[in-house]
């Protein structure tokens, strides 16, 4: 059964770790997610962009996958389908389809509209029993079209979203979607120490988790991150995987390609990336 992510990421901040969203893009992203999330006893979350859903063939498509192979795989640790960086009438769409919780992204409009949106997705959510996440100061890069430039988030604007009542708060802090330029200077942990004191107990959410070393990840636990996003390592561990089993010629066997075998390095290869980052937050053993 999906939940929403308030109870664990509420656990997560309290306890000083980190609940990880990795993100699906098809059956044996997802399998391989919740077999890890199950053999670690770690609370997990699926994101999912809106992209990702419709490559696999509509949000309702995706409740019903995950929802299933929860039931055949006997997944008994917290898992939440959550609409990653979605639109206003996106979220919508994820919340009738029965996603547990959803990501509003209004840090592209003026403050005053971001906030007049998000209160109105907030009470939409909690009239459905689902969590929502807000955004404050775009996430730098790109990740399935939605582009940011990565300025760093006002905390006063911050609180501002904070107030309306939303369950987890994203905050650009100099973090970027895809891989970090060898110039990044790095995460303004003095934006985020302030963010942390002034939104109370709101868990704030950590995007961009690939490339960023584990001594910055703790830092930003210790300032009230609750949730990292992990996306793109993924989907390079995925590709290396796949190619290096395609390129040794394994695939053929006489008789043609098969999927299933194809596909197993990079299953196996998202189990391990999964493992080695939640041991990082912290959430081994936390479910």
């Amino acid at each position: 059964m999906l939940v929403p992510v308030t109870e664990m990421l509420n656990k997560a901040y309290e306890g000083k770790y980190a609940v990880g969203q990795f993100n699906i893009n098809n059956l044996e992203w997802t399998k391989a997610i919740l077999l890890t999330a199950e053999e670690q006893q770690s609370p997990v979350i699926l994101g999912v962009s809106e992209g990702a859903a419709k490559y696999m063939g509509g949000f309702n498509t995706v409740v019903g996958m995950v929802n299933g192979l929860i039931q055949d795989l006997g997944i008994t640790v917290p898992v939440a389908t959550h609409l990653d960086h979605g639109s206003y009438e996106g979220g919508k769409a994820a919340m009738e389809a029965g996603f547990s919780s959803i990501m509003f992204d209004g840090s592209h409009y003026p403050i005053e509209e971001n906030i007049t949106k998000t209160k109105e997705m907030v009470e939409l959510a909690h009239s459905k029993g689902i969590s929502i996440e807000a955004e404050v100061g775009s996430i730098g890069g790109e990740e399935d079209g939605v582009v940011g430039t990565g300025e760093i988030a006002s905390p006063e604007e911050c609180k501002l979203i904070a107030d309306l009542g939303v369950d987890i708060l994203a905050a650009g802090i100099g973090n970027i979607h895809g891989a970090y330029p060898d110039d990044w200077k790095g995460l303004a942990f003095d934006v985020l120490e302030t963010i942390n004191d002034i939104t109370g107990s709101t868990p704030l959410v950590l995007h961009g988790g690939t490339g960023i070393a584990a001594d910055m990840i703790q830092k930003a636990i210790s300032l009230g991150v609750a949730k990292i996003n992990v996306n793109t390592e993924l989907q390079w561990a995925f590709q290396q995987a796949t190619r290096a089993y395609i390129e040794a010629g394994k695939d053929l066997a006489g008789k043609g390609f098969d999927p299933r075998k194809i596909l197993a390095p990079g299953f196996d290869a998202i189990k391990a990336g999964v493992k080695e980052k939640m041991e990082i937050f912290g959430s081994v053993g936390q479910a």
